[in-house]
């Protein structure tokens, strides 16, 4: 394969040395050099064991694709400079045949993507220089073995040779010589493999694998810059909202070895336990292998705690050792990065070289334990802990874990690795594919695997859990996971698949794709059967840091609830109240809808009002229980917002149901449906126009509002009830209805005798864009704004938030948009119009209190908008309250 060549524009510095002759790069240069790059440079810099290397930037990957997938101009001669430093610092030359220098090429993005791009090892070696590595380590096994790994990868990764061609030639050497494991294989019948891999390269790729290291070099920088586009890559980045990024940066380093022998090993670390958050260092190792072994999960690393109890034959201390540098430099890179840092290691003949650093990835559970113990240790600020912990994150706390009494009766199938906890049940789903599709199907699934890859990313994302039979608590299964907050149980051994058949065994009993299984990545338990869950309780460090969050932010923080239930829950989790109560929740339940059908069907106003006096004491009731759970905060009550249609049956069954329950002809309940229906009833008779026509509804809805509120009066519970009239898009709408309402007040305050004080405030919810561009003239109307942005981004983009998945994929896989703007608020053109309205609102009345309820209230990057465009406060469902309080503090420390 050639050298592509170069036409793209120079820039002013692509290649970025670290060593000890020099180091270009800072830590602070993640951007341009990506984390990994920036990293490595600033463990240079503080002394700590790095092997000489250098990093091509980010910019450079960007101009590789604006250029048609060509080099900028000059950078493969900028990388024979830097190779030539790395030969003069080593004594190695690159290619020679007695003493050559190798080297690996990993990504490195600004934002860490685990295994989501490429990575080549050991490249350098050739037919020849594998001979002069031989003779110059000794070590013949060593040399054919890090050769065999080269063709593998460097096939793999560059050549687009499949993975399955070379494992199967390693099979069938392994089958003639009697042995299971790869560190079993003869030296002959490694050298043996070496010509195998090249036939499979041969035959696949349809070239001679590269014996020209510098050839070699430039096909694997090309590589890994082209991995940045790779499905896998890709999709993590949407699944993570990893947006504005150039590229990747290309990490060109000095080889060391973990395979030489006995006195070597690779591991993978964290300074602390990213699933717990305890302060103790977490990590596993391998002897005698190189790094990709760990993260692949193909064999089962020992504790990094066992560490001191490896002794070679050569070397008795190695462990021993090697476990004292750990802890110091676990102690130098905590006190320097002064946050978690997850590292790999490897150890060449008894001495240990640091091949990365990064913040380490954990559980929301853990962030909140880590930043509050770094405030106790005085590493951090109070402040600084509060900025740090990922608001989203806070969810992992809220999730339920099984319930003790049920899971006490349960016996474990097996019992794994504990690799990112929670619980989960599920149908298994044996391939990533087949877990994206069951989910979408409406299925709950298991992820189950032998061992999970990053092409297995999206079904890892949509599943309710993983399940690998091989892999550690480093594995990319368990880093993935955890990150994520999905639970996973990891290096369940006894978990035998057949991902063809779609069943896996485990002592004795099989399991298939309709059976239910249940994992507990707290412990490593697996069940057969759904085990029944429970909610957590919240205390200790979370209590801590929702109390820093109070005390920093300035968004108050509501809840959207319909139900008593739901208020006290919010409550519980810090809500200051309600910022949308939709009444229409209350309609539903037995006799409820009963009476709305029957309002609906009347054809007269009498009627409507009799139908309508069924459904008070219903509305009453509810109100009364919600005011009383949210006793001195406020709620803002919605006014019926839904078309009428969606309270009527529409099969013919169920509206012969509903004749014979109403004494009416069954043609009379068809007739009415077909009146009701309307070719957009989104846009159609809803919200606001429903009280225009039926004047009744609204009534019948304040009347139950202000009779709640003068029960909770007289049992000395201060209600505050707020009265928000849906879908305004004139003043006049506003005005006719606020008016409307404020007699029927006075009409119950007279009915009731009731001579006290009220205070019920009337507003609107800002959520057609003619609102929001007269805002001014729609204020002079409402004691409040509450932007509905659901409807308001429905409206202004034009989508229909109940079919947009039909081409959202495609919009967001295209950047064409950034991600989901029913997930996370437009801010450019959404965000536009609700602050002009918020502007315009003010400017008619001074002081106007303005907040948003749709679930963008509970988005931390909307609440950041939320905070910077002066809104008083965000409102989202109860389990997300916790999430915006932290928000609201970030936003206000940023």
């Amino acid at each position: 394969m050639a050298k592509k060549k170069s036409t793209a524009k120079k820039t002013d510095k692509m290649v970025y040395y670290f060593g000890k002759t020099k180091t270009d790069g800072k830590g602070d240069m993640k951007m341009l050099l990506g984390g990994k790059g920036a990293n490595l440079a600033e463990m240079t810099s503080i002394g700590l064991p790095v092997p000489a290397g250098f990093t091509i930037t980010t910019e450079c990957c960007a101009a590789y694709y604006k250029n048609k997938r060509k080099f900028p101009t000059g950078l493969l001669a900028d990388c024979e400079k830097a190779v030539k430093l790395l030969e003069k610092e080593t004594g190695k030359k690159f290619g020679s045949n007695s003493n050559p220098l190798l080297l690996s090429v990993r990504s490195g993005a600004a934002v860490s993507m685990p295994g989501m791009m490429n990575t080549i090892l050991n490249l350098g070696l050739n037919d020849e220089a594998v001979v002069g590595m031989a003779n110059m380590s000794g070590n013949e096994r060593f040399a054919y073995d890090s050769y065999r790994r080269l063709i593998n990868m460097y096939g793999d990764v560059v050549l687009e040779v499949p993975h399955h061609a070379f494992e199967a030639e390693f099979d069938k050497i392994k089958a003639s010589e009697g042995v299971h494991e790869d560190n079993d294989v003869s030296i002959q019948g490694l050298i043996k493999l070496c010509a195998e891999y090249k036939k499979v390269v041969k035959k696949h790729a349809g070239i001679d694998f590269p014996q020209d290291p510098m050839e070699q070099l430039a096909l694997a920088i090309e590589a890994v810059f082209a991995s940045w586009m790779i499905d896998k890559a890709v999709i993590y980045r949407r699944i993570e909202g990893i947006i504005g990024l150039a590229g990747t940066a290309v990490n060109v380093q000095t080889m060391v070895f973990g395979n030489m022998g006995d006195d070597c090993g690779t591991g993978v670390a964290f300074t602390r336990n990213p699933a717990t958050g305890q302060n103790k260092f977490y990590g596993e190792f391998l002897i005698n292998a190189q790094g990709e072994d760990v993260v692949a999960g193909i064999r089962t690393p020992q504790p990094v705690a066992e560490m001191p109890k490896w002794k070679a034959p050569n070397n008795k201390t190695v462990g021993k050792e090697a476990h004292a540098t750990l802890m110091k430099i676990k102690t130098t890179l905590e006190k320097h990065y002064k946050d978690v840092q997850d590292i790999e290691f490897t150890i060449e003949q008894g001495k240990l070289y640091m091949l990365q650093t990064r913040n380490g990835k954990r559980t929301g559970a853990a962030a909140v334990k880590i930043a509050c113990d770094m405030v106790k240790e005085k590493l951090i600020s109070e402040k600084e802990a509060v900025k740090r912990i990922p608001a989203g994150d806070l969810t992992q706390l809220l999730l339920p874990s099984f319930d003790p009494a049920a899971k006490k009766s349960a016996k474990p199938l097996t019992i794994g690795l504990p690799a990112s906890p929670g619980a989960a049940f599920g149908k298994p789903a044996f391939s990533a594919e087949e877990a994206v599709d069951r989910t979408h199907a409406g299925e709950q699934v298991i992820l189950v695997r032998k061992e999970t890859s990053p092409e297995d990313v999206d079904g890892m994302h949509n599943a309710a859990g993983i399940l690998t039979s091989t892999g550690g608590m480093t594995s990319h299964a368990a880093v993935v996971a955890r990150g994520w907050g999905k639970c996973c149980v990891a290096g369940a051994g006894e978990v035998h698949i057949n991902e063809k058949g779609k069943k896996f065994t485990v002592n004795g009993k099989t399991f298939g794709v309709n059976d239910v299984i249940s994992i507990d990545g707290s412990t490593g338990e697996v069940f057969s059967g759904e085990i029944a869950s429970v909610e957590p309780k919240l205390s200790g460090d979370f209590a801590t840091v929702m109390k820093w969050a109070d005390k920093y932010r300035k968004l108050d923080v509501r809840t959207n609830a319909d139900s008593p239930a739901d208020a006290k829950r919010a409550r519980q989790f810090g809500a200051q109240g309600i910022g949308l109560c939709r009444t229409e929740h209350m309609f539903f339940e037995g006799d409820r809808i009963t009476a709305m059908r029957e309002m609906i069907l009347a054809e007269n106003v009498a009627d409507r009002e009799a139908a309508l006096k069924k459904l008070l004491p219903y509305q009453r009731k509810d109100f009364v229980g919600i005011f009383t759970a949210m006793k001195n905060l406020p709620v803002t009550v919605r006014l019926l917002d839904p078309p009428l249609h969606e309270f009527l049956p529409h099969d013919a069954k169920s509206q012969n149901e509903l004749a014979k329950i109403l004494g009416v002809k069954p043609a009379t309940v068809k007739s009415r449906v077909s009146q009701l229906h309307e070719m957009n009833p989104m846009l159609g008779h809803r919200g606001c126009r429903l009280s225009i026509t039926y004047p009744e509804i609204l009534v019948m809805q304040v009347t139950a509002i202000v009779e709640a509120t003068i029960v909770c009066k007289k049992k000395k519970v201060n209600a505050q009830p707020e009265i928000m009239i849906p879908l305004v898009g004139t003043k006049q709408e506003l005005a006719q209805l606020r008016a409307l309402a404020e007699e029927t007040i006075e009409n119950v305050k007279k009915a009731k005798k009731y001579t006290g004080k009220l205070d019920i405030t009337i507003g609107t919810m800002i959520e057609i864009p003619r609102a929001a561009l007269t805002a001014d003239e729609v204020a002079e109307e409402a004691d409040f704004f509450s932007f509905g942005t659901n409807d308001l981004t429905q409206l202004t983009f034009g989508y229909s938030r109940d079919d947009v998945n039909g081409f959202l994929p495609d919009y967001i896989n295209n950047e064409i948009l950034e991600r989901d703007p029913f997930q996370s608020l437009d801010t450019t053109g959404v965000g536009q119009l609700v602050e002009m309205a918020v502007a315009k609102g003010r400017k008619a009345k001074k002081g106007l209190k303005c907040g948003i309820c749709g679930e963008h209230g509970g988005d931390p990057a909307s609440v950041f908008f939320c905070h910077e465009v002066g809104l008083n406060y965000v409102s989202c469902s109860p389990f997300r309250v916790p999430i915006a309080r932290l928000a609201a503090a970030q936003a206000a420390l940023s």
